[in-house]
């Protein structure tokens, strides 16, 4: 019985492992004065600050403002991304029209739209607001658009002999697989909303945990660049896990292949 919990939690106590062991060496580094202090900090120093800044109600006004940008620009992302990648798979015309338009949003870096997003709606919530979304929507849409085209044909033949409507044939085989497809796309965009607002809170703004970073950075406060980067860090590897437990619900719908 031990030997097979040992062998299941094998993988958390390997990265575990890794990690003290990355931690310690880093704190070693630091405390032997193997690299300049003023260019890279130490875990105990990131966490005296972490301590200061809980207690600071400025921090968790950026916070806040950061949040926000986040949330309300990602949810939005996801409004839009999802129904407009399934309109895209499931109707060629849709395709043809809106196809072109997101090929050429894919291909720009979306953070070049930030002096663009300043000029429209100022240095406020909404141009963050605004690139977040931009981040965020395209690989949703990608995602979800290729888990439509990979349903397994093999499905579709079976509905149509059966006389399933195409509202029926959506409903029960499209879009319960290409649940696992959107997924992924949620967890690229996360990652892609996060540096939205990472770079739009450098780029322009007077709040939030970038800005926090950017002011730092230039008085040198090395162990706040550090708290803010790995605040950011964090957040990214939560939603991401939390994105993870909800996509084991869809993955008996995951197809093998099969492009229809």
């Amino acid at each position: 019985m031990p030997g097979n919990a040992l062998q299941r939690y094998t993988p958390q106590l390997v990265g575990a492992a890794a990690l003290l062991g990355f931690v310690g060496f880093w704190e070693a580094a630091a405390a032997y004065k193997l690299a300049d202090p003023m260019f890279i900090s130490s875990p105990s120093r990131i966490a005296t600050v972490a301590a200061e800044m809980w207690e600071d109600p400025d921090f968790w006004r950026d916070v806040k403002v950061s949040s926000t940008e986040f949330i309300w620009g990602y949810l939005a992302a996801i409004a839009v991304g999802i129904p407009l990648g399934l309109v895209i798979g499931w109707y060629k015309r849709a395709q043809y029209a809106l196809g072109p338009f997101i090929d050429v949003l894919n291909a720009v870096p979306r953070v070049t739209f930030m002096p663009i997003m300043v000029l429209w709606f100022g240095i406020g919530i909404w141009s963050k607001f605004a690139v977040v979304f931009l981040g965020a929507v395209i690989p949703i849409i990608l995602s979800t658009y290729s888990g439509v085209r990979t349903n397994e044909a093999r499905y579709l033949r079976v509905a149509k002999s059966f006389g399933a409507s195409q509202m029926k044939t959506f409903t029960s085989i499209i879009l319960p697989g290409t649940a696992p497809y959107i997924f992924t796309g949620l967890k690229y965009a996360s990652g892609r909303a996060l540096l939205g607002v990472v770079v739009g809170e450098l780029y322009a703004a007077t709040a939030g945990v970038g800005h926090m970073i950017a002011q730092a950075g230039n008085a040198f406060e090395t162990d706040r660049v550090f708290f803010g980067v790995l605040l950011f860090t964090f957040t990214g590897l939560v939603v991401t896990s939390i994105l993870a437990r909800m996509e084991k619900r869809f993955d008996r719908w995951r197809p093998e292949g099969a492009v229809r």
